[in-house]
């Protein structure tokens, strides 16, 4: 399945909107994914990440 999650994430002091499109057999999943590619491209931790929204794209 495809999800689209929508969230925030602060840089640097600087609050900055992601939109993200994955491929995950479940949401737990597609969080977790997300949570690891914005970790490792910039340096993030969980706590500047909030998630607004995961929906299933058909």
């Amino acid at each position: 399945m495809k999800y689209s999650i929508d969230g925030e994430m602060s840089l640097k002091g600087v609050k900055r909107k992601f939109h993200k499109e994955v491929q995950a057999e479940n949401q737990k999943r597609a969080l977790e994914a997300v949570y690891v590619a914005l970790g490792s491209n910039h340096r993030m931790s969980r706590k500047n990440i909030a998630i607004a929204s995961v929906q299933e794209v058909k």
